[in-house]
């Protein structure tokens, strides 16, 4: 048994991305403790259901402040000299980063950063010295925490490659590549496909999702697709990248876009979608693609790190080219108009997501890359 310690950037996640990986985790024996920001009443009934042990800390995701950063540096060294944890597993950019740090020097010996997204400063957004800054910032960062990892694992091939590039591993750097978190298939099932096309898009409204692109492709097709409905999902966000909302506002007040905000629960959304859109410009593998498909919807994405891992293109789904509007629109024209093409794909995407992205297969992937499971299936 290993006493192991998740550190999140998002409290929530630890059910929603990672549940299925410390169910596995406990499932193996070892005992599980969690460090993130502040968690919602759910979470923390959900974490104390399984008996997980909760540290917050004062972590902000988009936070530029090296003051602020630097004290949930010592929460987390400090919060982790007291448990004493065997390993520690990080995902997101800051927890890999302070989190990877604060492990090496409080004294825990195995060390295992998940990389689940590049980000702002990677992401093929408009340029401009901040993003230049953050981009050095971070990349020097990750390459001081990096080197103290045991293991890497990134989400898609992309990732790597541009880690590699940018300096940040070195040579004999141990990495693996895992399929995204994964998705419960059990939780998001199929559904039958609405009569009438319905777009639906699931995201922070940040630029760098390309929500501006798929309002436009939704403004474009508004007036020749009279039958069809365009909807968004999705929080405000605070990133550096944030949507110009006043272009939302214009599309909304012309009816070409139906704004829902942020649910609690997507399913609903997506079962009254019939054609799920991300034109995201990079992703690690973006997880509301995984739960459309999960239930049996067919995908327009962009031919992208991390988004063109989840279409095999014509077969469950359209891929186009990152900033296209003109190609997103005809690719959701050309869905909206064939109804027995979008029920194809959607089976298609179904059967894609039970073969590749089981949340159960994920985590035990994950468990193998961090030497958390013996093949017999019991603990280290």
């Amino acid at each position: 048994m290993a006493r192991v310690t998740i550190v999140a950037g998002l409290a929530r996640s630890l059910v929603n991305f990672r549940g299925p990986l410390i169910d596995a985790l406990l499932a193996a024996g070892h005992e599980v403790e969690a460090i993130a920001p502040p968690a919602d009443e759910a979470t923390l009934a959900w974490l104390k259901e399984r008996n997980i042990a909760f540290v917050p800390v004062d972590l902000a995701r988009s936070s530029l402040s090296p003051f602020k950063d630097l004290r949930v540096f010592n929460q987390i060294r400090s919060a982790l000299a007291r448990s004493k944890p065997d390993v520690l597993i990080a995902y997101t950019i800051k927890p890999v980063i302070y989190g990877t740090l604060a492990a090496f020097f409080a004294g825990v010996r195995r060390r295992y950063a998940m990389i689940t997204g590049l980000g702002y400063a990677f992401t093929g957004g408009e340029a401009s010295i901040k993003r230049k800054l953050v981009y050095q910032v971070a990349t020097t960062l990750y390459r001081i925490a990096l080197s103290r990892a045991q293991v890497v694992l990134f989400q898609n091939p992309d990732d790597l490659a541009a880690f590699r590039q940018a300096g940040i591993l070195s040579e004999n750097a141990r990495v693996a590549i895992v399929n995204g978190s994964g998705v419960d298939t059990a939780h998001y099932v199929p559904s039958p496909l609405p009569e009438t096309p319905q777009f639906l898009m699931i995201s922070r409204l940040v630029a760098d999702k390309g929500v501006a692109e798929y309002i436009e492709a939704s403004r474009l097709l508004h007036e020749i697709l009279p039958d069809a409905g365009f909807h968004l999902v999705g929080p405000r966000d605070p990133n550096p990248a944030v949507l110009n909302f006043a272009m939302l506002d214009e599309a909304i007040e012309a009816g070409a876009i139906t704004y829902h905000g942020e649910l609690a629960d997507v399913r609903p959304a997506i079962a009254a979608c019939s054609i799920y859109v991300l034109p995201s410009y990079r992703e690690g593998t973006p997880r509301s693609v995984l739960e459309a498909m999960a239930m049996a919807r067919p995908i327009i994405t962009t031919d992208a790190p991390g988004c063109r891992e989840t279409v095999e293109d014509g077969v469950n789904g359209i891929l186009v080219p990152v900033k296209n509007v003109q190609a997103l629109a005809d690719a959701m024209k050309r869905l909206a108009s064939d109804a027995s093409l979008r029920h194809l794909m959607g089976q298609a995407s179904r059967a894609r997501a039970v073969a590749k992205y089981r949340a159960e297969d994920v985590a035990a992937a994950v468990l193998d890359a961090c030497d958390l499971r013996r093949e017999d299936g019991h603990a280290r």
